[in-house]
């Protein structure tokens, strides 16, 4: 019974470990990506870059995203949880949801040629899409709740607002 748990469990690190080193689709921005992100009610907040390519007949998504350097304490370590929420649209359709795939580089001016990560969709790459301007959705959301000296409580709150980051 020991000998059949320490299998199962060796198994269990030799596929996660197998699924951390997979190779990842790679590619980099075009001169003009799509830009968008948010602030935070506290301050400070987040820059999402993105553009569209074709990769066997599907839709791919490659994009970064960037953190404010300057930002309140409350929200270190939110953005990706923000990321989760977010969605990318063409023509006004969802192709995909959850931008954590993306790669993080720090804040600057001009985000193309960055390197990115990518996600193929299961959207058909269509007639004239490389010319298609992509929808970066990000919902507003309660990213930390905290009760007060007084006996009430507070929240910090995320919303779109367009690149949120800063510049270099």
């Amino acid at each position: 019974m020991i000998r059949s748990a320490m299998t199962f469990a060796a198994a269990g690190l030799l596929a996660g470990c197998t699924a951390a080193t997979a190779p990842q689709t790679v590619a980099r921005l075009g001169a003009d990506p799509v830009l968008s992100g948010g602030s935070y009610d506290s301050g400070g907040g987040i820059t999402v870059a993105i553009d569209l390519r074709e990769r066997d007949g599907r839709t791919m998504v490659c994009g970064v995203w960037a953190e404010s350097r300057q930002q309140s304490i409350l929200t270190n370590n939110k953005a990706k949880g923000v990321l989760d929420t977010g969605a990318v649209a063409v023509g006004g359709k969802t192709v995909l949801q959850g931008l954590r795939f993306m790669k993080e580089v720090p804040p600057m001016a001009d985000y193309g040629g960055q390197e990115t990560h990518c996600a193929v969709t299961s959207r058909t790459w269509q007639a004239g899409d490389a010319a298609r301007r992509a929808e970066i959705r990000i919902p507003r959301q309660v990213v930390h709740v905290e009760d007060d000296e007084f006996g009430g409580t507070f929240a910090v709150r995320f919303r779109q607002t367009g690149p949120g980051a800063g510049g270099a």
